[in-house]
């Protein structure tokens, strides 16, 4: 069975050849370049339709959120042409980004305490 591109938005990485492996790994690294704090990664592939992965990470103030998040954006948008969604930039407390196969989580650290996330997809809570 031969698909190509124009087949339709259906499956992973329908607009790239990425596989979300590779947008995880890309992702990972955008994120430990600037800098970003106490990043997990969690898979949720067998467990959730929302994608494949979650990655939850922390920047140090609002403004390191919003650079973190926007950054990330620009990347996955130049190297993958992947548009993402992105939620919460604008206040800067808890950035949601959506790749479509990786769902990104970058918090200042009081909001990530608060919502604590890991603790509800991580078997026993271990950030």
């Amino acid at each position: 069975m031969a698909q190509n591109a124009a087949a339709g938005p259906e499956g992973n990485g329908a607009n790239t050849g990425a596989t979300s492996e590779e947008l995880l790994a890309r992702i990972i690294s955008s994120l430990e370049d600037d800098k970003a704090e106490e990043v997990v990664q969690i898979d949720l592939r067998g467990k959730s339709a929302i994608g494949d992965y979650m990655v939850i990470c922390s920047g140090r103030s609002t403004r390191q959120v919003a650079a973190i998040s926007e950054k990330l954006v620009d990347c996955l948008k130049q190297e993958f042409g992947r548009l993402s969604k992105v939620e919460g930039k604008d206040a800067g407390d808890w950035v949601l980004i959506d790749t479509g196969d990786v769902i990104v989580h970058v918090f200042r650290p009081e909001v990530r305490e608060f919502y604590q996330l890991e603790k509800m997809w991580l078997p026993g809570g271990n950030a």
